[in-house]
């Protein structure tokens, strides 16, 4: 098969567009024949390399999958050649006390499908567990259907499972203009929160509006810090939705409302910060973690994209062989949602 793949960790100019060994599929798992792949920015994290952490090379990324069944496993039932299907990117050994809790996202050996370990979507094919595998809702492009589990899960979890968002809250979503931002607007929306997007554009911010934000600031023009006490009288707000990190989290604690939930996924500005811990005792605030999200989650995520209650959105749309350039867009952050390889 064709795949693009990187024998060295580097710039986007180490993904080769080349012949790869096709993946030979277990009783239990099913071949996908990949039409469709979203970038995220684990794609880039992985190629750059990550300090103390050896990825066997050479390595296949792409978390975000959608195509059609070529093959199935032999006790593998549920899932049909021929299906239009979607990826669940986490792999779980679905034993564990968390798999059977419904936290599979929490097992000790949780995996992400491309991500340090498990070959991805940057191919024509990939091979995954059965448990994985979900029909595409009817009407749903295979581009859209790639743009969705990652981010959306990630959102949900943060949002819904982490955050308890509930109608009333004012939820601020940083970075509204990414993937997982432009998840977040829509997902808060959805439970009646007022939603204060950021963005580093009015261009990105009347996009987040047109999602259903509320209120916007452009970080690169305005005071965040000042502009959130102004849009909520000096109250603060119930949820921030982080991804940001480096010294931008510093200045989140104090803009909490007493009670508050800031939930954070990333650190792509920097992973140290300083925090005030006075904030968190004197108003009751919490600092929590999110890793992705569990596969039921995903589930009713995908009712929801049934429903047409949330969209995925996609920025651009690049071919397999133009993977380098698809990230080098990535990493420009001029994209509102999420970029998509094809795969003709």
């Amino acid at each position: 098969m064709k795949a693009v793949r990187f024998h060295e960790h580097g710039g986007p100019e180490v993904l080769k567009y080349e012949d790869a060994p096709d993946p030979v599929i277990g009783p239990h798992e099913v071949l996908v024949r990949v039409r469709a792949c979203a970038l995220n920015h684990l794609d880039v994290w992985v190629r750059q390399g990550m300090p103390g952490l050896k990825i066997p090379l050479p390595h296949i990324s792409g978390s975000d999958i959608a195509g059609e069944v070529a093959a199935v496993g032999s006790i593998v039932t549920r899932i049909k050649p021929g299906q239009r299907v979607v990826v669940s990117p986490g792999i779980s050994c679905g034993q564990c006390p968390h798999c059977l809790s419904g936290r599979d996202n929490l097992c000790a050996s949780y995996q992400i499908i491309g991500g340090y370990r498990i070959d991805g979507g940057y191919a024509e094919y990939v091979k995954l567990p059965e448990v994985n595998i979900l029909p595409i809702p009817d009407g749903v492009a295979f581009e859209a259907a790639a743009a969705f589990p990652l981010t959306f899960l990630t959102a949900w979890n943060m949002l819904v499972t982490l955050g308890r968002v509930r109608s009333g809250d004012e939820v601020l979503v940083m970075g509204a203009g990414s993937g997982v931002g432009s998840a977040a607007v829509q997902i808060a929306k959805l439970f009646g929160a007022r939603v204060i997007a950021t963005a580093s554009t009015d261009e990105k911010l009347a996009k987040a509006k047109e999602l259903g934000a509320d209120e916007g600031i452009n970080y690169a023009s305005q005071d965040l810090v000042a502009e959130v006490r102004r849009l909520t009288a000096k109250r603060g707000v119930d949820i921030i939705f982080e991804h940001v990190g480096g010294t931008v989290f510093e200045k989140l604690i104090p803009i909490l409302a007493a009670g508050g939930r800031l939930v954070t996924c990333g650190a792509t500005a920097g992973y140290l910060a300083q925090t005030d811990i006075r904030y968190l005792f004197m108003r009751e605030v919490s600092i929590l973690g999110a890793h992705m999200g569990s596969k039921a989650d995903l589930l009713r995520i995908k009712k929801e994209l049934e429903r047409g209650t949330l969209k995925p959105v996609v920025d651009q749309i690049f071919p397999l062989k133009d993977a380098a350039q698809a990230q080098r867009a990535m990493e420009d952050r001029k994209l509102f949602g999420k970029l998509v390889l094809v795969v003709e």
